[in-house]
C-alpha cells in the first residue's frame, strides 16, 4: 500500500474549506460546497469528506469530537523560529483558535498550536533558529 493522502471527516464545508485555503493556503481542488474536496498542500492531499454523506454512503452513524480535541495533529513546518511566532500572529489574525502560544520546548523545537473551526489541532514549529 501507498499513502495517498489524509482526511477528515467536517460538517461545516464550505467554513472548512475557506479555513484551509485562505488561512492555511492549501490549494483547492473542488468547489467548497462539494461532499469530498480535495485540497493539496506542499505536494500532499488532504481530503475533507462531509460527515452527513459519508454517513449516508456507509449506511451508519458516528460520534465526532466537539469543541477543541487532540485526537489528532497536522503538523506544519516553517523556516525558523521567527517564522513560527509570525505565522502564529498571522492565522489567529485570520480566524484560527489559539490553542499553544509559541514556545521552545527542551528538545529543541520551537512550536505553537492553533485549532481549526471544527476543533482539529495544527501544530506549527520548527528546529531551525
Amino acid at each position: 500500500m501507498k499513502l495517498d493522502g489524509f482526511g477528515i471527516f467536517v460538517k461545516d464545508m464550505p467554513t472548512m474549506v475557506r479555513f484551509y485555503r485562505d488561512v492555511l493556503g492549501f490549494e483547492i481542488k473542488e468547489e467548497e460546497d462539494a461532499s469530498n474536496v480535495y485540497l493539496v498542500k506542499d505536494g500532499t492531499l488532504f481530503l475533507l469528506y462531509r460527515r452527513t454523506d459519508f454517513e449516508q454512503m456507509a449506511k451508519r452513524s458516528f460520534s465526532y469530537a466537539n469543541g477543541i480535541h487532540g485526537h489528532y495533529e497536522i503538523a506544519m513546518g516553517v523556516e525558523n523560529f521567527a517564522a513560527v511566532d509570525d505565522t502564529f500572529k498571522q492565522v489567529v489574525s485570520k480566524g484560527a483558535a489559539p490553542v499553544l502560544e509559541p514556545t521552545t520546548e527542551p528538545w529543541g523545537q520551537r512550536t505553537c498550536y492553533v485549532a481549526d473551526p471544527e476543533g482539529n489541532l495544527i501544530e506549527i514549529g520548527s528546529f531551525i533558529k
